[in-house]
């Protein structure tokens, strides 16, 4: 789902125009990353939480060259899903 058929869905269901929709869209996703660059975690009761985490230096490869690279360390955002949301996508 593209993010204006996402803007589409939340609209119909709220009952808010799509150009408001966006805008609170928006302003979630920027706060959620704020929260995540500042290193706090996201806890959203139903849905799960977002935090970061730190991957470690690691040697890679180049696939042209074969030749080996040093890939450095690096925060990383994680989702883990709630047992609700679990739940929910593995009703069939």
């Amino acid at each position: 789902m593209k993010k204006s058929e996402f803007v589409t869905l939340i609209a119909d269901k709220t009952g808010l125009s799509k150009k408001d929709t966006e805008k609170t869209m928006d302003a979630i996703f920027a706060a959620i990353g704020d929260a995540l660059a500042s290193g706090d975690k996201v806890q959203i009761a139903g849905f799960g939480s977002f935090e970061t985490k730190e991957r470690a230096a690691r040697t890679g490869h180049n696939p042209r060259t074969g030749e080996e690279i040093s890939i450095a360390a690096a925060m990383t955002p994680v989702f883990k899903p709630s047992k609700t949301l679990k739940d929910k996508v593995d009703m069939k």
